[in-house]
């Protein structure tokens, strides 16, 4: 959100309080507070009437500094709040003052204030200036009749910024304008459907805005020289997470708001889906699977798509007998291949669904302001929302799930959860603009938390669509509705790559696109990009994503990568409870693994899977690419041959091959990752 025009100026229907005295400042053995005028003090006179705004900093753990600004102390605290480890607290924090300024330290990092003067300050890292809120960086904002609390931290020269969700612009953020707004808006557009307030520096450090509604960030936008972040209200709370890398700043940020989940081992096999409006019954189902693994195409896990519900109903969680007439026998002649079963589910309900009158009778479903259920005709006609604050209603949802599970169910796709309203009225009274994207973290954590219940730990796993922070607990999720073009297939992993950066550890995509369907070149060059991220699905709008509706080539390609991703299944395994214990992303930025090569920071055409092996997928038909190793010893995995890092390399490729090369150091303790073949170059 832009308040400022230029320097000097502020735009029409905007006024502002800036804290621009310090004229308090509390120092206590945990605490540092400071007090700000909004305007200079002179003598006794001074003090009458004006506005202070209040600073307080403490830290919940080493090299971890909390921001939280107040105007107005006497209001009530908002909820929903990010699930995040309040009771963490650093035992360790130093605290003090002398005649020019105060300080807190928390390990490494400190925040440095004067006593008096300019309001401002700094965070240090080792001595040395990390960011800084400089004089009128803070900023109580009056525009269009509502109230914001704005911050802006410094950037240095260079310095470039990561992150904020799954977001399918350009990889680095600077120079861009995002709102931290849960949208179903495709991969093609300035929305995602998975908005996280934490971003990432090349300074090594994180920022998260604790605040679960909509941040309005400006990344070195509307103040060149800042990130800037703005929330409606009297309060906005902040996080510093100060490295002194940028996988130091993950590890902080996820162990406040918690590690990923380990998913089990069969879901990074292949999973195959019914895609979208296709039409299929159990027979079709039953030849399909038969003929994959025919063809020496494995399957891990069968996903049946929206329309194993009768449509309009969705979701009633009521197979359609027209289709699936015994879907328990079916089920169980899946599952006797070794295949797991997914089925589709959102938490929208609708008019038709048996589920709906129900669940509006118990009180289970979202009310409008005036006592009504709220509805919608969006998705499916006159749908209503299930009220996951109610914890009535969550367990009704759950136990319509548990009925799946008992009938031979392993997993749930959890789809939508971004067309939240703000018109309406939660039970345990949760403020709507705070909901809007919270409520995703809720559905997702009680079909979760279900299936971790039901199968056990370390069995549980989902296929999200919609998050926001702290949703990463619960993997794994995937990109939306990308189209079949090459385009999208490079935009869907920018956002991939950048949701990596947020605490997400394990991700996957429409191989071959959602919408319309692939050519064959396309098609091949997918999937070896799909069957190298950490999960893997075939899925589609229209069409099936079936290797032979493509081209008799395409099953050899699918067949050489599934056979390759499951050669080094241990490896990535091992990635896998990286993310787990660490936080770090099983697919990784070049700039997350070599965070000192000036050349890494804007790649998003390639990827570090794990810390070892770098993957760069073809995006043109031609099979041309241009990629980039960083300094080392590089031997390819499918060619043994091997390279010195430090250069650009550019090559032409055919169906069966892509650059994949395994830094000889890092990847020396997994045999997996031993050549494929021998050469030298």
């Amino acid at each position: 959100m832009k308040f400022n025009k230029g320097q000097w100026q502020l735009l029409p229907d905007t006024s502002v309080i800036y804290p621009i005295t310090i004229t308090d400042m509390v120092v206590e053995a945990d605490a540092l507070t400071i007090s700000g005028y909004d305007h200079r003090v002179y003598n006794r006179n001074s003090f009458i009437g004006g506005t202070t705004i209040n600073a307080r900093f403490t830290s919940p753990m080493p090299n971890v500094i909390r921001v939280q600004l107040t105007h107005f102390k006497g209001r009530l605290p908002r909820t929903p709040a990010f699930d995040l480890d309040y009771t963490l607290a650093n035992p360790n924090v130093e605290t003090g003052r002398d005649e020019a300024r105060a300080w807190l330290k928390a390990g490494a990092v400190s925040v440095i204030v004067p006593v008096e003067g300019d309001w401002r300050y700094a965070l240090l890292r080792d001595g040395q200036i990390l960011t800084e809120s400089e004089p009128q960086a803070v900023g109580l904002f009056t525009q269009g009749g509502k109230t914001y609390l704005r911050e802006q931290l410094a950037l240095q020269v260079g310095e470039t910024v990561y992150g904020l969700g799954e977001r399918f612009s350009a990889f680095v953020k600077n120079g861009q304008s995002v709102d931290s707004w849960n949208e179903d808006g495709g991969t093609n557009s300035e929305y995602a459907y998975k908005n996280v307030p934490f971003y990432l520096t090349s300074q090594g450090y994180g920022v998260l805005v604790n605040h679960p509604g909509n941040v309005s960030f400006e990344v070195a936008s509307h103040a060149i020289e800042r990130v800037q972040f703005s929330v409606e209200g009297h309060s906005l709370d902040y996080y510093v997470f100060g490295g002194p890398s940028m996988k130091d700043a993950l590890e902080q940020y996820t162990a406040l708001s918690g590690r990923p989940a380990l998913p089990p081992q069969w879901s990074f096999g292949l999973w195959l889906s019914t895609s979208f409006t296709t039409n299929y019954d159990e027979q079709t189902i039953l030849n399909n699977i038969d003929r994959m693994e025919e063809l020496g195409i494995p399957l891990r896990v069968f996903h049946f798509d929206c329309f194993w519900m009768k449509e309009l109903t969705w979701s009633s969680f009521v197979w359609d007998p027209r289709f699936f007439p015994d879907p328990a026998g079916m089920l169980a002649r899946i599952k006797a291949n070794g295949i797991k079963i997914c089925v589709w589910i959102n938490p929208y309900i609708a008019e038709a669904s048996p589920l709906f009158a129900e669940g509006a009778a118990q009180g289970y479903l979202l009310h409008a302001p005036n006592g009504d259920v709220f509805q919608m005709d969006d998705w499916q006609p006159g749908i209503g929302l299930v009220d996951f604050t109610n914890p009535a209603a969550r367990t009704w949802y759950a136990d319509k799930l548990r009925a799946l599970l008992e009938m031979g169910v392993d997993t749930f796709k959890t789809d939508f959860g971004e067309r939240i309203p703000t018109a309406v009225r939660y039970f345990d009274g949760s403020d709507p603009e705070r909901m809007h994207n919270y409520y995703t973290y809720l559905y997702n954590q009680t079909v979760f938390e279900l299936l971790r219940e039901v199968k056990g730990e370390g069995e549980a796993v989902v296929f999200a669509r919609s998050t926001t922070a702290g949703g990463h607990k619960y993997p794994v999720h995937w990109g939306g509705d990308n189209s079949s073009t090459y385009p999208s297939m490079a935009e869907t992993l920018r956002g991939g790559l950048s949701l990596s950066l947020c605490g997400f550890g394990f991700w996957s995509h429409d191989i071959g696109g959602f919408h319309d369907t692939a050519p064959p070149d396309l098609y091949k060059r997918w999937v070896a990009f799909g069957l190298l991220s950490s999960h893997s699905r075939l899925h589609g709008n229209t069409s099936v994503r079936l290797p032979w509706m493509f081209d008799d080539e395409s099953i050899d390609v699918l067949r050489y990568f599934n056979n390759l991703k499951m050669r080094i299944l241990p490896y990535l395994m091992d990635a896998a409870r990286e993310a787990h214990d660490c936080g770090y992303p099983v697919m990784r930025p070049m700039v997350l693994e070599f965070p000192q090569d000036l050349t890494c920071r804007p790649l998003d055409l390639q990827y570090m899977l794990g810390s070892a092996l770098l993957v760069a997928p073809i995006f043109n038909p031609r099979g041309e690419v241009s990629y980039y190793l960083p300094e080392g010893q590089w031997r390819n995995l499918l060619t043994g041959k091997i390279a010195e890092g430090g250069r650009w390399r550019t090559e032409t490729h055919g169906y069966f091959s892509l650059p994949l090369w395994v830094h000889t150091e890092r990847g020396a303790r997994w045999s997996c990752l031993q050549p494929l073949a021998v050469g030298a170059e």
